[in-house]
């Protein structure tokens, strides 16, 4: 299981794992369950670059469609093309193969970032 207390979320629903210059991107738990079945997953390419705040996917469920927003500076190297097949992995999965990007920081993360309890707070 994933060490939630070590990510960092956004307001936005995302979580980040970095290890050394790349960021793991997905979102959390509470926006899987409030967009209800994720049925489609749209993803940014491999090798685009991405700015922190700018739209770079989208993620629709049988509820709505939801605005991926990149949640810092950088470079996509991977994608979870698992996601993409199966969207449903996002529910299932959210914090561990429902992951959706990684990306190379160009720079530091952003200042605004939560830590864990924070995020909860956001969310109650």
């Amino acid at each position: 299981m994933t060490d939630l207390t070590a990510l960092r979320y956004t307001s936005e629903h995302e979580w980040i794992a970095v290890d050394g210059d790349v960021a793991t991107v997905g979102i959390t738990d509470f926006a899987a369950e409030k967009l209800g079945d994720v049925v489609f997953v749209d993803l940014p390419a491999a090798d685009s670059a991405v700015a922190a705040g700018d739209v770079c996917g989208e993620i629709e469920s049988t509820k709505s469609v939801g605005e991926l927003y990149a949640p810092l500076n950088g470079t996509v190297v991977a994608v979870n093309d698992a996601v993409v097949d199966d969207p449903s992995l996002v529910n299932a999965d959210p914090f561990g193969d429902g992951w959706l990007v990684k990306i190379r920081l160009d720079g530091d993360l952003p200042g605004d970032l939560l830590d864990r309890a924070a995020y909860e707070d956001l969310t109650v």
